[in-house]
């Protein structure tokens, strides 16, 4: 399972021209699912989400969690992160895990995050979706659960 972080000011989501999910402050996060994760991982990888000290302190310091700061997560499914990218032109996606086995590990993932008391917007799994967002920093971060 694959996390791509990205800290945001303000991040929303939209299908066909209709947001279906915003946030403030907090978490922007790709996830992808490949087809040899598992339940456990999406609960170990929705912990380290929430915990990873990405926003600054007082001393202008990366010493605080979007837990600490009281953000917001917004989760958008993303199965290209999942890609591989190796070899030749164009990407494989034979690493990336069907949809029928894909969305329940994503819908735990963000029902993981909803029980750590984390407010969690999403869009829709496998639609097609248009995000904006404002990265703060930037600051953006690769999370995996198998620690690749």
């Amino acid at each position: 399972m694959i996390a791509l972080l990205q800290r945001v000011t303000e991040a929303r989501v939209a299908i066909a021209g209709t947001t279906v999910g915003s946030i403030q402050q907090g978490l922007l996060v790709l996830l992808g699912i490949e087809r040899d994760d598992q339940a456990s991982e999406a609960k170990k990888l929705a912990q380290r989400v929430a915990q990873y000290r990405l926003f600054s302190d007082a001393d202008d310091k990366m010493n605080l969690s979007v837990t600490d700061i009281a953000g917001s997560v917004l989760v958008v499914s993303q199965f290209t992160l999942a890609a591989d990218t190796n070899s030749g032109r164009r990407p494989s996606f034979s690493s990336a895990a069907a949809p029928a086995q894909a969305e329940p590990l994503y819908q735990q993932f963000v029902a993981e995050l909803q029980q750590l008391g984390i407010y969690v917007a999403t869009g829709q799994f496998g639609a097609d979706m248009q995000v904006n967002l404002t990265n703060d920093g930037p600051v953006t971060f690769l999370l995996n659960s198998k620690g690749k």
